[in-house]
């Protein structure tokens, strides 16, 4: 399924907040994202709230005020509970009343304008949980330049293991463990096999690193034992976030075979509060991945022509970071969206493709955003070689991976002639030292 362009991506559309009006904000009128938050510092129940430039609009509140009806009035009912998994269960339709109301009611001139002005509240005066209750993770592995690199590393003659380019490949992650942004979390331990030794040690990783991706809710979901096919699965998809699935690469490096990632991973993953809507996503349409000569075609239940022609998106994340002695952040890797091998639509149609259900609120991972570009690697893994090659950072400090302190802020824009900017917000995450038993 995919959507249309309609009224409410109109580049020309003004709100009355005029916050959403300025150059480089990061949500004007035409993006209209959706997270969980209160009042800092209060024991207010957590709501459904709506980013308007500078401000969130409280949509506990404007189903109070009843200002909406049908479809928008059911969808902003379902927003003012704790968590939006009702609300996504609702389908696109619902999705799509709530966002033409809202772009309505925000638009300069509009006469609901006075009465939603009393509904706004400072984002800098909010703070944010979880904006669903996520009963799975899945994280993929869609850049077959990430995929190339890492493999490189430790395959240099044959980095792409046989199956890559026929199924999109991921892991379960751990749900219980991902956080929203401002997460700060120890330094994990696990089994690691020190250079030299002949058994392993129990210790704190020193191989600590970031993932620069994005994640995934769904929305609908199916039931057990029912496939999603390729050419409905954008359907089930709500919205994108940012997502740092951490990694400790020496944990990784011993206990991957023959299982892949556990401990390595789970241990915290960070996302941004904001959820930016696939229907808000639409004028970043771009072609799906081009294939190289030779490289197979998907199998039947993974190859789509419109999802080919257009199930890209041409999404831009940056990972930052700031150590302890920085005042300033500095940009590490930037990728795309746009450079993944895999679409949503085949990461959904693949999931369930032997019946497994997806419930509304779960979350996918893309997997780490590389490019074919040195400026585009999205781990410290590919940026220092494997810590061959430290970064060197302003001040004189040197990586080869994150240390104790150290900050790592995520963010993403999308940009195209002829639309507004839309952006993401942020996930920061902060590693702290490690927990000794």
């Amino acid at each position: 399924m995919m959507m249309e362009l309609n009224e409410t991506h109109d580049p020309a559309l003004q709100s009355w907040v005029a916050s959403a009006n300025l150059a480089g904000s990061d949500f004007p009128i035409q993006n209209l994202p959706i997270a969980v938050f209160r009042r800092s510092g209060t024991a207010e129940v957590f709501r459904g709230g709506i980013a308007i430039g500078a401000q969130i609009l409280d949509l506990a509140a404007v189903h109070e005020a009843g200002v909406f009806t049908g479809q928008a009035a059911q969808a902003v009912a379902a927003c003012a509970a704790t968590t939006l998994n009702a609300y996504m269960a609702l389908g696109p339709q619902a999705w799509s009343a709530l966002r033409l109301a809202l772009s309505q009611a925000l638009r300069s001139g509009a006469p609901l304008a006075e009465t939603l002005q009393g509904c706004l509240l400072a984002q800098a005066d909010a703070e944010y949980t979880l904006p669903a209750t996520i009963g799975d993770y899945t994280d993929f592995y869609t850049s077959v330049h990430h995929a190339s690199n890492v493999g490189r590393l430790f395959r240099p003659d044959n980095p792409l293991l046989p199956n890559y380019k026929w199924v999109p490949i991921g892991y379960h992650g751990r749900a219980s463990s991902i956080g929203i942004s401002g997460q700060a979390f120890p330094r994990p331990l696990g089994q690691i096999l020190p250079p030299g030794a002949e058994g392993p040690v129990l210790a704190p990783s020193r191989r600590m690193d970031y993932e620069l991706e994005l994640g995934v809710f769904i929305g609908t979901g199916n039931t057990l034992g029912q496939r999603i096919a390729i050419d409905d699965a954008e359907a089930h998809v709500f919205g994108l976030c940012l997502l740092n699935d951490w990694s400790a690469r020496d944990i990784q490096a011993w206990e991957y075979q023959p299982l892949g990632p556990f401990l390595a991973k789970s241990f915290a993953t960070t996302v941004s509060p904001w959820i930016v809507t696939l229907d808000a996503l639409e004028p970043y349409r771009c072609a799906a991945f081009a294939r190289a000569d030779g490289d197979p075609k998907p199998l039947p239940y993974l190859f789509d022509e419109d999802d080919q022609r257009e199930g890209g998106f041409d999404i831009q994340v940056e990972m930052h970071l700031r150590s302890a002695r920085m005042k300033s952040p500095v940009r590490l890797s930037r990728g795309s969206f746009r450079d993944s091998y895999w679409t949503l639509a085949q990461m959904v149609a693949h999931q369930t493709s032997n019946g497994c259900n997806l419930q509304p609120g779960d979350l996918l991972g893309s997997g780490t955003l590389s490019g074919p570009t040195p400026d585009a690697l999205g781990s410290m893994m590919e940026l220092t070689q494997a810590g061959k090659q430290p970064l060197e950072l302003p001040g004189g400090e040197k990586r080869a991976f994150l240390e104790d302190g150290d900050e790592v802020i995520e963010r993403g824009r999308c940009l195209r002639d002829g639309y507004a900017s839309i952006g993401f917000g942020e996930a920061a995450g902060r590693i702290m030292p490690a927990l000794q038993s």
